[in-house]
C-alpha cells in the first residue's frame, strides 16, 4: 500500500474528505470528541505525500503548548516531522525575537510571565492603592484579564471607557479606575523594556505590516495555514493571521461555533462563521461522528444544543453505557461529601486517578473539593484559567530554584537538592502546583536525553515551558474550572455545582451571555467518556432541563 493509502485507510469518510482537500481555503466545523486532530494532521500528511504542500512551508497553529505538542508527535509518526506547529504566541515571538535587531534595534525587551508586580505598581502610580489592593489575588486577575482584553480587542486606553460599555460583562474595577491603571500599567512596560504576552502579537503584526522585507521572508517561509480552535480568535490573532497569509488562500480552519467560551477574553466566533464571506470558494467539511462519549453523553449533549443557535448535533459512534446520573444536595459540604464518597469508592475498586476529574463553573466552586482531597490524602492537581507560572508559590519555589542553582548544594543530587527546597511549600493548598513541578523532574531524571542532570537544566526547561504557557501535569485526579477542561477528556466526570445562580451565574444576563455559559456546560458534559455525574445543591440549573437530564 503506498503511504498516500495508508494515511487515507486510518480515516473514516468525512475525516477523510478533510485530508483529500489538500488546497484552501477550508473550513472545517468539528463538533466534540469527533477526531479533528486526526483529519487535519493526516491532511498534512497527505498533502506532503503526494507532492501538493511542502512540510517544511507548514504553519500549524493551536491554542495551547499541549496541543501543539501532541500535533507534532502525530506529524512525527506520519512522517511529516519537519512541519511547523505551534501555538499562535510562540510563533510570534519567535517571529519577533528573530527580526527585533534589525527592525527595532536596541535591547530585546524582556517577556513578562506574568503581569502581577508591574500592575501592583501601576496601581501606586495611579494614587489608587487606598482603594485597590494589589494583595487581592481575585481583584488583581480581573484587572490583569481587563487589561489582556483590552489589548487582544485592540482597544487602548483612550478607546476603553466607550468600548467597555458595549460589553455585557463587565469588571468589577470601575472603567475610570481601570483606564488609570491601564495608562499607568503601559508607561512602566515601556521604562523598563518589558512586553507581555498581548505584545507579542501586537507588534509582530505590527512589524509585518509595516516592513516589506520582514514580511516577504515570513510570507516566503510559511505559505499553508492550519489554524485550530479557529472559534476562539480574537481580533489581534486574526490580524496577525492576515499579515501571515497575505492575498493567497492555502488555509484550513478548523473549529466549533458550540464550544466558543472565551467572549470574555477577546475571542469571537465571528471569524469562524463568517469564513466562507471571506473566502466564497472555501469547502466546508463537517465532523459529526463523536468517538468521545457514550451515546448516552452524547443525547444529553444533542438535547442542549437545540436550545439557542449553539451547534450541530453529534453522532455517536460508541456502545452504550450508563446515562448520566444528577443528584440534587441540601448545600455544599453535604454536595462535596456525597461527590468524595463516590470518587472513593472508584478509586478504591481500582480507577486510575488520572481517569477522574471534578468541573465547576468557577474558582471558588473548586475550593471545597480542593480541601476533602487534601484531608483525605487523595493526590490531585488544580487546574484553572490562572496561569500556573503566576500562582504566587510556584514564583516563589522557582525563585529559590534559580538562586540554588548558580550554587548547587555539595555532595548533594539534583534531585534531592529540588526535594529539599519544596518541603516548605508542600503543605496546605499550595501542594498541588509544586508536587507537579516535583513530578516533572522526575521525569526528566528517568529521561536519557535529558542532559547533563543538574538543576540549571531543569530550570532550563521550566523556563521553556513558562514561555509555552506549558504546565507539567500528574498522574491524578484532575479538578478544573470548565473553562480550564476545554480541550481535554476524562473516563469519569463529575460535574458540581449545576445549580441555579451557579450555572448560569447570576450576574449573567442578555441572552448572549446565557448562550455562552450554555456552551460552558455543553463543554462540560462533553469531556465524560464513559461515566458522567452532575450534582446541585437548591434549585437546579435550566442547562439540567433544557438537556433533558432531569
Amino acid at each position: 500500500m503506498a503511504i498516500e493509502d495508508s494515511i487515507l485507510a486510518a480515516l473514516d469518510p468525512d475525516q477523510r474528505a478533510v485530508a483529500l482537500a489538500t488546497r484552501g481555503p477550508v473550513c472545517v466545523i468539528a463538533g466534540a470528541g469527533t477526531g479533528k486532530t486526526r483529519a487535519i494532521t493526516h491532511r498534512i500528511a497527505y498533502a506532503a505525500a503526494i507532492g501538493t504542500m511542502d512540510p517544511q512551508k507548514v504553519l500549524a497553529l493551536t491554542f495551547t503548548a499541549k496541543a501543539a505538542g501532541e500535533m507534532r508527535a502525530r506529524l512525527r509518526t506520519l512522517g511529516v516531522p519537519t512541519v511547523a506547529a505551534r501555538t499562535i504566541h510562540s510563533a510570534a515571538l519567535k517571529q519577533l525575537l528573530y527580526f527585533w535587531p534589525s527592525v527595532f534595534g536596541g535591547r530585546t525587551p524582556d517577556l513578562m510571565t506574568t503581569k502581577t508586580g508591574f500592575l501592583t505598581e501601576a496601581i501606586n502610580r495611579a494614587g489608587l492603592s487606598g482603594s485597590l489592593r494589589a494583595t487581592n489575588r481575585e481583584l488583581m486577575r480581573d484587572i490583569a484579564a481587563e487589561i489582556e482584553w483590552a489589548k487582544v480587542s485592540q482597544v487602548g486606553p483612550t478607546d476603553y471607557i466607550d468600548e467597555v460599555s458595549k460589553r455585557m460583562q463587565k469588571p468589577r474595577v470601575t472603567p475610570e479606575q481601570m483606564v488609570q491603571v491601564y495608562t499607568a500599567y503601559e508607561s512602566i512596560k515601556k521604562q523598563e523594556l518589558a512586553i507581555d504576552f498581548e505584545d507579542v502579537l501586537l507588534l509582530c503584526s505590527a512589524m509585518l505590516e509595516e516592513e516589506r522585507d520582514v514580511r516577504e521572508r515570513v510570507q516566503d517561509q510559511y505559505r499553508y495555514f492550519t489554524i485550530d480552535e479557529y472559534q476562539d480568535i480574537s481580533p489581534i490573532q486574526q490580524r496577525l493571521i492576515n499579515a501571515w497569509l497575505g492575498t493567497r488562500t492555502d488555509i484550513c480552519v478548523v473549529g466549533d461555533p458550540a464550544q466558543t467560551i472565551y467572549s470574555f477574553a477577546g475571542a469571537t466566533p465571528v471569524f469562524l462563521n463568517s469564513f466562507t464571506q471571506r473566502f466564497p470558494e472555501a469547502e466546508v467539511i463537517r465532523l459529526t461522528t463523536g468517538y468521545r462519549s457514550t451515546p448516552e453523553i452524547t443525547f444529553a449533549a444533542n438535547a442542549l444544543l437545540r436550545h439557542g443557535t449553539m451547534g450541530q448535533e453529534l453522532v455517536a459512534f460508541n456502545s452504550h453505557g450508563s446515562k448520566p446520573i444528577v443528584t440534587g444536595y441540601g448545600d455544599e459540604p453535604a454536595e462535596i461529601r456525597g461527590v468524595m464518597a463516590q470518587i472513593n469508592a472508584l478509586l478504591v475498586n481500582g480507577t486510575q486517578p488520572q481517569e477522574v476529574a471534578i468541573l465547576a463553573r468557577t474558582n471558588a466552586q473548586l475550593k471545597g473539593a480542593e480541601k476533602a482531597m487534601l484531608a483525605q490524602k487523595i493526590p490531585y492537581q488544580v487546574r484553572n484559567t490562572e496561569r500556573f507560572f503566576e500562582r504566587r508559590e510556584v514564583r516563589d519555589f522557582l525563585k529559590q530554584v534559580r538562586q540554588a542553582s548558580v550554587i548547587p548544594a555539595e555532595g548533594q543530587g539534583w534531585i534531592d537538592e529540588l526535594r529539599s527546597l519544596a518541603q516548605p511549600y508542600l503543605t496546605g493548598e499550595a501542594i498541588d502546583g509544586i508536587a507537579a513541578l516535583l513530578h516533572l523532574a522526575r521525569e526528566l531524571d528517568d529521561d536519557d536525553n535529558f542532559t547533563p542532570k543538574t538543576l540549571r537544566t531543569y530550570l532550563r526547561e521550566v523556563e521553556d515551558r513558562v514561555q509555552q504557557n506549558n504546565p507539567p501535569t500528574m498522574p491524578v485526579v484532575t479538578l478544573a474550572t470548565l473553562h480550564a477542561a476545554k480541550g481535554l477528556e476524562w473516563e469519569r466526570v463529575f460535574l458540581i455545582g449545576a445549580s441555579d445562580g451557579q450555572l448560569p451565574l447570576t450576574n449573567s444576563s442578555g441572552e448572549a451571555v446565557i448562550e455562552e455559559e450554555r456552551r460552558l456546560f455543553y463543554v462540560g458534559i462533553t469531556r465524560a467518556k464513559a461515566d458522567l455525574h452532575i450534582s446541585y445543591r437548591g434549585n437546579p440549573s435550566q442547562f439540567l432541563r433544557e438537556s433533558g437530564l432531569i
